[in-house]
């Protein structure tokens, strides 16, 4: 498809590819600079550069060529879709669905679903999921629908303004909220792991105290940055590890005098006690400020209610 303009006057030079990027909002300036470069864009018929300077009156066209996506297959998974309109979907993820194919899991994804409950995504990269919740932490995923809804979301979840927060159960009794600023990348040796190291990328975490028990810390988290286990490598960076994370958290801690449920509960709690309870951004097309919030899943909820009893009952002894 060839699509032709005439740029606007501008007050200023500017670069042909932040030019076509304005005139063009469904696709990514990378998107446009690598049409420009590859030979697809033409400036009053010539080939030119991405950083060529337009004054506007110039003709352009550009020959669309969206980039080829893997033949990923639909498959009829039930979802629990939170909200849906025709720019985007809210999705609850639940415990045990991998949200993107990889290695060991090329079907029975979030993807796969999205693809059957919206074929039209197959169109755009990664059938329009902008983030990733790990296989065993459930909660809440904004899906973009068309490309102007791709383009705005990720800007947003560039300049950390797509608001995502989560609910954890940590290991230990916090005095107060904080901060942890340390950069995250692969682990050296094993390559499973992520780790907090010198020479990562900059990884930003917020959180503050929801609710105190005997031994451990129901903490409310917002994420700056999201970085791969980015909210479990930094619990445990500061010696708070989720509960029933078995990368990051080690052996299950028991504390003396804890009731036989709990005892049983911890032991059995096969996944981190992690849950995306809110998200929030600005809609796409209608500018609005959105947001949402689920309630904790049934386990995470039976984990608490047996904390309050321990934490009472200590109270009282």
């Amino acid at each position: 498809m060839i699509k032709t303009f005439i740029l606007p006057i501008t007050p200023c030079d500017e670069r042909l590819d932040q030019a076509l990027a304005k005139l063009m909002p469904e696709y990514s300036r990378t998107q446009v600079k690598e049409w420009i470069e590859s030979g697809k864009v033409l400036l009053n018929n010539q080939v030119v550069k991405a950083k060529t300077k337009v004054r506007g009156g110039e003709s352009v066209s550009v020959e669309v060529t969206p980039k080829a996506q893997p033949e990923w297959k639909a498959e009829a998974i039930a979802l629990t879709i939170v909200h849906e309109d025709d720019d985007l979907i809210i999705i609850n993820k639940p415990v045990g669905l991998v949200v993107h194919p990889g290695a060991g899991n090329q079907d029975s994804t979030l993807l796969n679903a999205l693809l059957h409950h919206c074929p039209q995504l197959k169109n755009l990269p990664r059938a329009g999921i902008l983030h990733r919740l790990d296989k065993d932490t459930s909660g809440l995923l904004v899906i973009a629908k068309t490309p102007l809804a791709l383009k705005s979301l990720s800007h947003q979840l560039r300049k950390r303004t797509l608001l995502r927060e989560y609910q954890a159960v940590v290991y230990g009794t916090l005095i107060s909220g904080g901060t942890v600023d340390a950069p995250i990348e692969r682990h050296a040796l094993q390559r499973k792991r992520m780790a907090v190291t010198e020479t990562g990328k900059t990884a930003i975490t917020h959180f503050r105290i929801a609710e105190k028990f005997r031994a451990h810390t129901r903490l409310k988290v917002r994420l700056e940055t999201g970085r791969t286990h980015q909210i479990r490598v930094h619990m445990a960076h500061i010696r708070h590890p989720i509960v029933g994370d078995k990368t990051y958290g080690g052996r299950v801690q028991l504390t003396k005098g804890m009731p036989p449920e709990l005892v049983e509960k911890m032991r059995h709690f096969k996944r981190q006690a992690l849950h995306a309870y809110a998200i929030g951004f600005t809609h796409p097309t209608t500018h609005e400020a959105m947001r949402w919030e689920i309630e904790l899943p049934e386990d995470i909820h039976e984990l608490l209610v047996l904390l309050r009893e321990d934490t009472r009952s200590s109270y009282q002894a």
